[in-house]
């Protein structure tokens, strides 16, 4: 098989579905996590893709600005859970709302902590594009 024959055989990676899986969004295969969302070891970042060696932190404090994106997400889940908890009960007691959306905030933070830096990287990180070349296995490629 020519080097032809083998870049035509590369299947492209669905965005949507290396974004749920948080995979780079560069070559859509290397993970960007250590660990499980929900892991009691916490969630570590990889410094740079396992795959394609892309660095995820683009430059010093490149993350702060997915604090913002958590802050985003955050507004719409107490917003999406206040008028779903209004609907369910009726309820007006404060004590109801402020336990719900507390729970809602703890429960869904690591959530939250996971994606905002996903979206960061694949929809607000001007000049990063996949790149399917580097999608390619790298035993495939003699490497």
């Amino acid at each position: 098989m020519n080097a032809i024959d083998n870049k035509s055989a590369i299947k492209p990676v669905p965005q949507f579905k290396a974004f749920v899986q948080a995979k780079c969004p560069r070559c859509r295969r290397g993970d960007m996590f250590a660990n499980g969302m929900y892991s009691l070891s916490g969630q570590n970042m990889y410094k740079k893709c396992p795959h394609c060696d892309m660095t995820y932190e683009r430059e010093p404090g490149y993350f702060y600005v997915a604090m913002f994106v958590s802050y985003a997400m955050n507004v719409a889940e107490m917003v999406t859970f206040a008028v779903l908890t209004h609907m369910i009960t009726g309820s007006m007691d404060p004590w109801l709302y402020i336990g719900v959306l507390f729970g809602s905030i703890i429960i869904l933070s690591p959530f939250n902590f996971r994606y905002s830096r996903v979206m960061l990287l694949y929809w607000l990180t001007p000049g990063l594009h996949y790149r399917p070349e580097l999608s390619a296995d790298k035993r495939e490629n003699g490497k």
